[in-house]
């Protein structure tokens, strides 16, 4: 089927229930519990959409932004696996069995917090929601096990269809990488191909599909859709790719300076923060080599970005025609900032291709990624602020009147669970299938999305490849791996650039304290 007509026109559809704009909030066991998008982009930097001062068109995350709620102040866990571990569990990834990335082999000997798969001390939010009576579907990227015994359908979703492993071409699963990457419908191993084949597409018309399912039914449901743009590599349509070429010709500086200038005008960052410097690893763009391939290498980038927006937009289109809309609460988040990372030992780029092309696989690397990563410095993997920093959209028409407002209180990925499960009336288990079950970190957003405080989080934790950091109140101590420990105000730098470590050691050795301890719970590696 040609992916411009997959969709189908479904007619009126049942209204689903809402609650009132000025509802206060959803009790236990209410009829009208809401629905729950989830949307997770991958490896895309803190200004990448235009809600967060990007020149990328995203007018369908703009519109949710303008019709809800953007945070200033949103956590994820530094990269792929982490982070999904983390949404899907309400915990620290290490105590998913996470802390590192996914393994493959069925004779790989690590285990506890850096074992490659979920474990079973925890839960996910599908099997939280599904003892509530809910609905569970997924579309895109799993990454948090690759034996079929840890598949998404073994962890609580009704259907599926994505890709298990990590990255992978974007026009199928190539030759070379099909011991490596697996493809799935459900429980069944497949092989996308076609000539009509693209995975953000795709993921877009089973999310539909999934929406399409669910009409008619009276229960409520969870869709998690789980994009792989705009991670490496460099894939896109033609027609996408059209619209930015050219525009890049002005350099990453040019851009940096521009995407900051709109944060601040915006509000999203406070004019007292500097834009962080150039990273050191990037030339200046005046000194750079070959600006026409770095130009459509960011061009092919934002149309990554572009065409997951115009997916999302067909999703909430079939949202709205179930009669969804109103009732459901949708999140937007990415999973990191933006990759550094080259791909020169990869050795899959066939000679000739150009970015974007079958046949290429490139990344946008270092330069581009520290554009997107606007005002912040370093990317995925660290734990500065460049690698977590994420973009958080919430819009719930029925549950919150908030509408184009600024969020400054602080979330973390591990929120999501907990703000799940509170506005579903669920109940987190002690115990599952037998298991004694790790409490939930996370804390709900409920009232925030309501206009409200909440008892913030004492303090949050990050560890991942050696990079390390906590975070309490406005204090941050962090540190690179094999690098010394830095302090900063965030309130006054949140682009980490003045270290108050040597003029405030009573504080910087408390917070050491506290990170050490946390990490002998969760089962953090410390420096040697």
């Amino acid at each position: 089927m040609h992916r411009r007509d997959f969709m189908r026109v479904m007619g009126s559809g049942l209204a689903a229930a809402a609650m009132s704009a000025n509802a206060a909030g959803v009790v236990p066991n209410h009829p009208n519990r809401p629905n729950f998008l989830i949307i997770l982009a991958d490896d895309m930097g803190f200004s990448d959409l235009g809600c967060y001062g990007s020149e990328i068109a995203t007018p369908n995350l703009d519109g949710l932004a303008r019709d809800g709620v953007r945070f200033t102040h949103f956590y994820s866990a530094a990269r792929c696996c982490p982070s999904r571990a983390s949404l899907l569990t309400g915990l620290y990834p290490h105590q998913a069995g996470m802390g590192g990335m996914v393994t493959r082999s069925d004779n790989d000997e690590r285990q506890g917090p850096y074992q490659g798969y979920l474990n079973q001390s925890c839960v996910t939010i599908a099997e939280v929601l599904k003892t509530a009576g809910y609905r569970t579907y997924m579309s895109g990227k799993w990454h948090v096990g690759e034996r079929p015994e840890h598949w998404p359908r073994k962890r609580g979703f009704d259907r599926y269809y994505g890709l298990i492993s990590g990255a992978s071409s974007y026009w199928g699963i190539l030759e070379e990488e099909r011991d490596r990457r697996a493809f799935a419908r459900d429980d069944e191993r497949i092989l996308p191909e076609g000539e009509n084949f693209y995975m953000t597409d795709a993921f877009s018309d089973y999310a539909v599909k999934w929406l399409e399912e669910q009409k008619g039914r009276e229960e409520p449901f969870l869709l998690y859709l789980a994009y792989t743009a705009p991670h490496w590599p460099l894939h896109a349509w033609p027609e996408d790719i059209a619209k930015y070429q050219g525009k890049y010709a002005k350099g990453w500086d040019q851009l940096r300076q521009e995407r900051y200038e709109r944060l601040v005008n915006m509000g999203i960052i406070d004019a007292k923060w500097k834009l962080s410097p150039r990273d050191p690893d990037v030339p200046a763009w005046e000194d750079a080599e070959d600006k026409e391939d770095w130009d459509l290498r960011m061009a092919v980038y934002a149309a990554m970005v572009d065409r997951m927006d115009q997916g999302i937009g067909r999703v909430l289109d079939a949202l709205r025609r179930i009669g969804g809309e109103e009732n459901t609460v949708v999140m937007f988040l990415s999973d990191n900032g933006g990759c550094h990372e080259g791909l020169e030992d990869r050795k899959l780029d066939k000679p000739g291709a150009k970015p974007g092309e079958r046949g290429s696989f490139v990344a946008y690397r270092r330069p581009w990624a520290n554009a997107s990563n606007t005002p912040f410095r370093l990317f995925k993997h660290w734990v500065h602020e460049g690698g977590i920093a994420t973009p958080f959209i919430v819009r719930w028409p029925a549950g919150m009147s908030r509408k184009g407002e600024l969020e400054r209180q602080v979330g973390h990925i591990n929120d999501i669970m907990a703000t799940c499960v509170d506005l579903a009336g669920a109940k987190y288990p002690e115990t599952f299938n037998g298991q004694a079950i790790t409490p939930c970190e996370g804390k709900s957003l409920a009232p925030v999305f309501r206009g409200g405080r909440r008892e913030p989080h004492e303090r949050l934790y990050w560890e991942h490849m050696g990079n390390r950091a906590v975070l309490e109140g406005d204090w941050k101590f962090v540190a690179a791996k094999d690098t010394e420990w830095a302090l900063y105000n965030l309130a006054e730098d949140r682009t980490e650039l003045n270290d108050l470590s040597d003029a405030m050691p009573e504080r910087a050795k408390a917070l050491l304290d506290e990170w050490n301890a946390w990490a002998d719970r969760v089962g953090a590696r410390k420096p040697a």
